[in-house]
């Protein structure tokens, strides 16, 4: 038998075969079902008309509240009594209220629900963010969420495997955003489309936990249908550490076969950020240096961490924010946000002249908690920068790491933040 790559194993194991193939269709076994208000909503309709009454046994469902929190319309108070009454009737013990969890790419990780080599699907995109601990996260449509929740089971293409090898060390102020940022610009939000990526090498294995959950969270901007890195015993502590339930790695095998390999020095990489209106369109700070901006957002899925909100702290120290600019700080989860608060960091960020935010996704999708005004120019950790993302369709968005997101607001324009660090 020829090798097998992370895709291959996983879809073999989770569809009872010894071996399969890319182009192969597999219906395969869910270990996690995630669900937030927005899927739930939405996937009331398909369960009623599949007749799915009751989950599947022996899978895991994790429901919570995070992209209007608390609900700033009665559009958002409906999806959240929905998912309440969803929760309750389907008998759902690991259910998240507002307030008791936070963004669902933290919690689900941070509370142990998310184990290596397991298959966890999602309506969630970023569900690649899963990744990083050595699962294999799917994004789907809502009937194929339903079916899962009342079968245990997707439905998948084994896709092809590309191998990027990240080698080098980063630069003092250069962090796994601007790495995430940098994969955007070489391949783009198309090329890896439908494809399984593996990111190896040197540079994984000195990222944090973290670090490696921005960079995984930030490649399902590039079409693929997951991406995965594997874990090694900081990874397999963090676990261990978190989830009561057995599991078991899984990584290729050293003669798998790839369609593309790639390698990237990360020595190579300066600070980065991502222009409007799109994730890959990548240049160096240095380019866009001295562009004004009127608000700094650092929070989301993909830099709302404690080492995000450390980072950025240590910066604002002795610092103030710029008076013509607004920071807002949404810690990812309330785990996060209390961390940050015996550490000091939530006082730091008050006294700088920031606004700290309950956890949420609200800046970042353009609910609430930080909308923009035409003409209005901001620096955001988030992951997407499309028109019209944050608010007016006549905002422009840069893309950023914690770090840069934070010299810029102190300085009120885009600036290397080499200089603060």
């Amino acid at each position: 038998m020829m090798g097998q790559t992370f895709a291959q194993k996983i879809f073999a194991r989770a569809s009872g075969r010894n071996e399969v193939r890319p182009g192969d269709t597999v219906f395969a076994k869910v270990d996690t079902v995630m669900l937030h208000e927005g899927g739930t909503f939405l996937v009331q309709r398909p369960l009623k008309e599949l007749g799915a009454a009751r989950l599947a046994d022996n899978l895991e469902v994790v429901v919570l509240l995070d992209h209007y929190v608390p609900a700033p319309n009665t559009s958002a108070a409906t999806r959240h009594k929905v998912t309440r009454e969803f929760a309750k009737r389907m008998g759902v013990s690991t259910w998240y209220e507002a307030g008791r969890g936070g963004i669902c790419h933290q919690v689900l990780p941070e509370k142990g629900h998310i184990r290596p080599g397991e298959l966890v699907v999602a309506p969630d995109a970023h569900v690649t963010t899963y990744g990083a601990l050595g699962a294999y996260g799917l994004g789907g449509g809502v009937t194929d969420i339903a079916i899962a929740l009342g079968t245990g089971r997707t439905w998948a293409i084994v896709p092809e495997s590309v191998k990027v090898i990240l080698k080098g060390e980063l630069q003092a102020g250069v962090s796994a955003k601007d790495v995430a940022l940098t994969l955007m610009g070489i391949f783009g939000e198309a090329s890896l489309a439908y494809k399984s990526l593996e990111i190896a090498g040197p540079a994984v294995g000195n990222m944090s936990l973290d670090g490696r959950m921005t960079v995984c969270n930030m490649c399902a901007e590039m079409g693929v249908k997951a991406v995965v890195m594997k874990p090694d015993r900081r990874c397999i502590e963090y676990v261990s550490g978190r989830s009561c339930k057995p599991f078991k790695v899984v990584w290729s095998d050293e003669d798998a076969e790839y369609e593309q390999v790639h390698e990237v020095d990360v020595s190579e990489i300066p600070p980065t950020v991502a222009k409007p209106s799109r994730p890959s369109n990548a240049s160096p700070v240095s380019e866009v240096a001295g562009t004004r901006i009127d608000q700094a957002f650092l929070g989301s899925c993909t830099n709302g961490r404690i080492s995000d909100l450390r980072a950025a702290a240590r910066m604002l120290k002795g610092h103030r924010v710029h008076p013509d600019v607004r920071l807002i700080v949404t810690p990812a989860s309330q785990e996060t946000y209390l961390q940050a608060m015996d550490e000091g960091l939530i006082r730091t960020f008050i006294e700088a002249g920031a606004l700290v935010t309950n956890p949420t996704c609200g800046a970042c999708i353009g609910g609430h908690m930080g909308l923009l005004a035409d003409g209005e120019v901001c620096i955001a950790t988030s992951n997407r920068n499309y028109v019209g993302r944050m608010g007016s369709t006549r905002a422009d968005i840069y893309l950023a790491s914690p770090e840069t997101t934070t010299a810029s607001a102190i300085a009120g324009c885009i600036v290397d933040p080499r200089e603060f660090v």
